[in-house]
C-alpha cells in the first residue's frame, strides 16, 4: 500500500521564436512549454504529465495544476489506480473549481495533465506502455473509465460497448501489426510559417523522401505568399498531399473564399479556418469549400463540443489534442464518437511532448476503435524530443510503436533543469534582446486580428 505524498507543478520553456519554429498566422513566434507535473507515491516511484502551451501564461498553467492537485495528497495510491474513472470525474466535477470552467480552459486542462501523470503512473506500474495497457483493457472496464454525460445524445454507454467489443476481434492481430509496422505520419515540419521558400522547399522534398504520407503548410498570412508557397512545394514534390492550417484566422466568408482561391493546388484538408467554438461556420465553411476537407481540433475543448461538430457533420477530419481536454479519459470519449459518426481521427501533435503522448491514443484507436488506418495520419514535428526519455521513434516515415513502460510524458531531469523558466540555465545564458530580425518582421506583419 502506498499514498500519494507529492504534486509538483514547474514551468518549463524552450525559445522556438527565435528559429520560428512553430510560427504560423495567428502564433507568430510561439516558445513552445509544458506546464509540467510530477506525482510522487510513498513507495518512491512518480507519474509525469503535462500541459504544452505557446510561452507565456504557462506559468499560470503550472499554478492551476499545482492547485488543483492539492485534493490528490494523501490518496490510497492503488485505489486511485483502480479507478480512474472515478479520478477523472472528481477532478472535473469538483463544485468549486469547476466555476473555472465548466470543462473548458485551464482548469480542465489541468485535470487533464493530473490524470494523465496517473495514468503514466498506472502504466509503469504494470509495465506496458500506455496504449497497450488501454488496448488489452477489458471492455466494461473501458466503458467505466469515460463521463457519459452532456453526450448521451449522441453516443450511450451501449453503444460504446457495442463499438468496443467489436473492436474484439481481431485485437491482437493489429497489436502485431502495429508492433511490426507502426502507424503513419505526417509531418508539419517544412511548413512554418516564418520558414523561408529555400528552407520549405528543402524540407518539403526531404519529408517526402523520408516517407511521410503527408506534409502540411501554415496559411492565411498573406493570400500571394500562400499561392506562390504552395506552387513552389506543388512544383517540388508534384501530387503529394498536402494540407493547409489557418489556425483560426480567418471569419467564415474570408475563410471560403480564401480556400477557393487556394484549391486549385489540390489541397487534402484545411484545418482549423475558423473560431473552434464557431460550430455553424464550420458547417458553412465545408459546404462552401467542398469537396476541400474540413479538420479541426487541437483547440475544441471538450467531448461536448467535439459531439455538437459530428452530429452536425461539420467537420470531415477530426483532431484530438492529448492536453487540450481532461486527459486520456475524455479523449477515450472523443475516439469512440468519431467512430460512431464515422469521421478519422488524426491528432494534433505540434507542440513539445504532443507526439510521445497522443501516439499512444492513436494506436489504441487502431488497435480496438476504428480499426483502420485509412486516411489516418499522426501529425510530427521534428522538434525537442531530445528532452524525453522516451523519444517517439520514426521510420520510414511512420510512428514506430512504443515499447517502454508508462505514457512516454517523462522529460529528461537535466532538460527540465537547464530549460525552468525563467532561471534555468538555458534562459540565464540567452540575451533578453536576442530576437531575430526575421521573428521581429513577421511578429509585425502576421500580427492576430490587426
Amino acid at each position: 500500500m502506498s499514498t500519494l505524498i507529492s504534486v509538483r507543478s514547474e514551468d518549463i520553456r524552450f525559445p522556438t521564436s527565435l528559429s520560428l519554429d512553430g510560427s504560423d498566422a495567428v502564433n507568430v513566434a510561439p516558445d513552445y512549454s509544458a506546464a509540467y507535473v510530477v506525482i510522487e507515491t510513498s513507495a518512491g516511484d512518480c507519474g509525469h504529465g503535462l500541459v504544452f502551451t505557446s510561452g507565456r501564461g504557462n506559468d499560470i498553467m503550472a499554478h492551476a495544476i499545482q492547485s488543483l492537485g492539492q485534493q490528490l495528497l494523501g490518496d490510497d495510491v492503488e485505489s486511485v489506480l483502480d479507478d480512474m474513472g472515478g479520478l477523472s470525474r472528481r477532478l472535473t466535477r469538483d463544485s468549486q473549481f469547476r466555476w473555472l470552467g465548466p470543462e473548458k480552459g485551464i482548469i480542465h486542462m489541468a485535470a487533464g495533465a493530473l490524470l494523465n501523470a496517473m495514468w503514466d503512473l498506472r502504466a509503469k506500474r504494470e509495465n506496458v506502455p500506455l496504449w497497450l495497457l488501454l488496448a488489452r483493457m477489458p471492455v466494461d472496464d473501458l466503458v467505466d473509465l469515460i463521463d457519459f454525460s452532456h453526450i448521451t445524445d449522441a453516443l450511450t454507454p451501449d453503444e460504446a460497448r457495442a463499438i468496443l467489443q467489436a473492436g474484439q476481434e481481431g485485437r491482437e492481430s493489429r497489436i502485431a501489426e502495429l508492433l511490426r509496422d507502426g502507424y503513419p505520419a505526417y509531418t508539419t515540419s517544412p511548413g512554418w510559417l516564418g520558414y523561408s521558400d529555400e528552407k520549405l522547399v528543402r524540407l518539403s522534398r526531404e519529408a517526402v523522401a523520408e516517407g511521410f504520407g503527408m506534409i502540411k503548410l501554415k496559411v492565411a498570412g498573406d493570400l500571394d505568399d500562400d499561392k506562390r508557397r504552395l506552387a513552389l512545394v506543388r512544383e517540388a514534390i508534384g501530387d503529394h498531399p498536402v494540407s493547409v492550417d489557418a489556425n483560426q484566422k480567418w471569419e467564415i466568408d474570408e475563410a471560403i473564399e480564401w480556400m477557393n482561391e487556394l484549391a486549385e493546388y489540390k489541397p487534402f484538408w484545411i484545418e482549423e479556418p475558423i473560431s473552434a467554438d464557431d460550430v455553424l461556420g464550420h458547417l458553412d465553411v465545408k459546404r462552401g469549400i467542398e469537396p476541400i476537407r474540413v479538420a479541426t481540433g487541437e483547440l475544441v475543448h471538450s467531448r461536448i463540443a467535439f459531439k455538437q461538430l459530428l452530429k452536425l457533420g461539420a467537420i470531415d477530419v477530426m483532431q484530438i489534442d492529448s492536453t487540450r481536454v481532461a486527459g486520456v479519459n475524455e479523449n477515450l470519449a472523443n475516439l469512440l464518437l468519431a467512430a460512431k459518426f464515422g469521421v478519422p481521427v488524426c491528432p494534433h501533435a505540434g507542440g513539445v511532448g504532443l507526439c510521445e503522448i497522443v501516439q499512444h491514443l492513436s494506436f489504441f484507436d487502431y488497435a480496438v476503435v476504428s480499426r483502420t488506418q485509412e486516411g489516418r495520419f499522426i501529425e510530427y514535428v521534428d522538434h525537442l524530443h531530445e528532452h524525453f526519455v522516451d523519444p517517439v521513434v520514426i521510420e520510414s516515415g511512420r510512428y514506430l510503436a512504443p515499447s517502454k513502460p508508462g505514457f512516454s510524458s517523462e522529460m529528461v531531469a537535466s532538460s527540465r533543469a537547464e530549460w525552468s523558466y525563467p532561471d534555468g540555465a538555458g534562459w540565464r545564458g540567452l540575451d533578453p534582446a536576442a530576437r531575430t530580425a526575421d521573428t521581429r518582421q513577421l511578429a509585425e506583419r502576421f500580427s492576430p486580428y490587426q
